[in-house]
Order: C-alpha cells, then sequence, then structure tokens
C-alpha cells in the first residue's frame, strides 16, 4: 500500500518564484488528502501531478497564506462536474470562513461539506485514522496526524503445519483471524506490526502536544519559518526555528524531518546546517519533491526530488518513443 507526501508548496506568508505557499498532498492508496491550500495550489498540481480528484481537504488554521487557493480549487471542481461529496476539515472559524468566500465565489453543484474539528477528534477511515492535534500559534491551530492501524504478524507456515493445519483453506483462515481445529491465530504468526506514522504540524510554536502527538513517526513534516537568530521572533509570532524543529524530532523519535514554511529571509542551506546539528536526519524539499514511507520491513522513508522523477519519466518518453515498451517499463 502507497503512502506518500507531495509538497505542492513549501513557502510561508510569500510566495517566491521557486516556493508555492503552504499546500501538502497526501497519498495513501487510493486516497487523496490535502493539508492546506495556499494561494496557487490548484496552479502548482496541475504543473505538476495534475489536479487530482481529492476525497477531503484539511486546514491547519485560518491564516490567509494556508487557505487562499481554496475557493478556486473548490470551483473548478465544480466546473469540472465533480458529483461526489467533498468535507474540509478545520479549527473553530472555518465554517464562516467557507460560507463568506464562496458566497461570492459561487455555489457549488456537489455537496460541499464544511466539519469544525476539537482537539484529539479522530476521523477513522479504511486502514488509518486522521486526528487534530491543537498546536500553539496565533489563534486555533491544528497539527494532523495519520496513523495507520497495526497490521497482522507475519505468518509461519512450518509453525500452523505442526500445529496440525493444511495448506490451503485452513492457512488462509487462520490467517484471517479465524481459530481452525483448535489452532488461534496468535499459535501461528508473529506479532501485530505497526503502521505507518505521519504527522504534520503546520504552524506552531514548539510544544509538547506536537511532541507527544509525532512520537515514533515514520516522518515528520514540521515548519522552519526562523533560523536561530530570531529563536525571540519566533515566539513571538507564534513560529518556530530550524533548530526547534529539529529538537522536537529528535525527542519524538522520528525517523525523517522534513522542514517547511521557509521564509525568505534565509537561505535554506542555513536552516539546514542549524537543523543537521540536533538531528542529522532532516530533509529540506522543494516543491514538486515527494518523501516515499514504505513499510517497516521494506525500506526506510527517504526525500525523492522531482528534477530525478522528472529525468526518470523523459527517460520513459523517450524509450516508449522508440517503440520499446519492455525497456520503458525498467524504468517506472
Amino acid at each position: 500500500m502507497e503512502l506518500s507526501v507531495f509538497f505542492a508548496g513549501t513557502g510561508g506568508s510569500l510566495p517566491t518564484q521557486r516556493r508555492g505557499l503552504p499546500a501538502i498532498l497526501i497519498r495513501r492508496g487510493g486516497d487523496r488528502i490535502l493539508v492546506d491550500c495556499g494561494e496557487g495550489t490548484q496552479r502548482q498540481l496541475l504543473r505538476s501531478v495534475g489536479l487530482v480528484d481529492l476525497d477531503e481537504i484539511l486546514i491547519t488554521h485560518l491564516h490567509a497564506d494556508h487557505w487562499l487557493g481554496l475557493p478556486g480549487m473548490l470551483k473548478t471542481f465544480d466546473m469540472r462536474d465533480r458529483e461526489r461529496p467533498l468535507s474540509v476539515y478545520g479549527p473553530r472559524g472555518l465554517r464562516e470562513l467557507v460560507r463568506g468566500v464562496m458566497s461570492y465565489a459561487g455555489a457549488t453543484g456537489y455537496e460541499l461539506r464544511t466539519i469544525e474539528l476539537e482537539d484529539g477528534e479522530i476521523l477513522e477511515r479504511d486502514g488509518y485514522e486522521l486526528e487534530a492535534v491543537a498546536v500553539s500559534h496565533r489563534g486555533p491551530a491544528f497539527g494532523y496526524v495519520l496513523h495507520e492501524y497495526d497490521r497482522p504478524g507475519v505468518f509461519d507456515p512450518e509453525r500452523a503445519r505442526q500445529a496440525g493445519l493444511a495448506e490451503g483453506p485452513e492457512f488462509g483462515r487462520v490467517q484471517r483471524g479465524e481459530t481452525v481445529k483448535g489452532v488461534s491465530p496468535e499459535m501461528v504468526m508473529g506479532p501485530p506490526r505497526p503502521g505507518r506514522k505521519l504527522t504534520i504540524s503546520g504552524d506552531t510554536r514548539p510544544c509538547d502536544a506536537l511532541r507527544e502527538a509525532a512520537h515514533r513517526s515514520d516522518l515528520l513534516i514540521h515548519e522552519a519559518t526562523f533560523a536561530i537568530e530570531e529563536a525571540e521572533r519566533a515566539a513571538q509570532t507564534g513560529h518556530s526555528t530550524a533548530t526547534q524543529a529539529a529538537g522536537l524530532a529528535r525527542d519524538a523519535e522520528v525517523k525523517l524531518l522534513a522542514l517547511n514554511h521557509f521564509s525568505i529571509r534565509y537561505p535554506p542551506s542555513l536552516l539546514a546546517e542549524q537543523a543537521r546539528e540536533i538531528f542529522p536526519n532532516t530533509v529540506l524539499p522543494r516543491d514538486f519533491d515527494a518523501v516515499e514511507l514504505p513499510l517497516a520491513e521494506r525500506g526506510e522513508p527517504s526525500l525523492e526530488r522531482w528534477a530525478d522523477r522528472a529525468d526518470r519519466q523523459t527517460m520513459v518518453e523517450v524509450v516508449t518513443a522508440d517503440g520499446d515498451a519492455g525497456a520503458a517499463d525498467n524504468f517506472s
């Protein structure tokens, strides 16, 4: 089951030529979840992976740089004749905001649901859950945690044979949780395997709630608006420094830290240097980069640069144009 994060916008407050405003696309299996929708998000998606048919949208807080792209995207879905309902989740005040902007943008032909969440509220999904975590910003603000449910342990066919089970349907029934011939699943299967965990901070000062929520995440995406030299200003404005984000990642024992929400004040290399002094496994995604989160037995989360993927796609297109479809498959 695929689980990946696509960075549609990694800037903070102001767009630049290279960085759009905050927007993160989570892809899990066939589910597509957008976290924040800064100005220009639909354009960013159209320029990269395409404007996918989203399942739901999570807004971290109501500062304009995190939602200004929402009205246009909602109307684009309407003009594309979307029929499925679309839910937009966020903190207190979201319902009034969406009602106000859509009164000017125009109604949608599909059902648009606006849901205001409470701290700690959990949205149960097929195989995973989404949790809203109140963070420390200016006004109501959430971070979000995607946590997959545990998977069954690994089936041991030799133990199953020794317990008297026959290969075939009996093996399958026990793997599905049944007790067969007095043999229960725990007798022939290893311990449950933990699901993957992804935490997104939104805008926040360092806070205990996020540290606890992010504990042992495979990936923590944390804002890094300031360098350590402006820690006081970060605290005043409800933001974090790269060093503080790294400290939180270290304390939360995460596998990989990805910084975002970069200010135009600093070169990213400075933020990377400061963060890696505290937490070496830190990456700074550019717009259109992605992080893949494989299952634990298949490897560690890693950053994939958009330029590298684009180069591979170019190779596929060249090979395909030459008529060698089999060779093209080797590059995909």
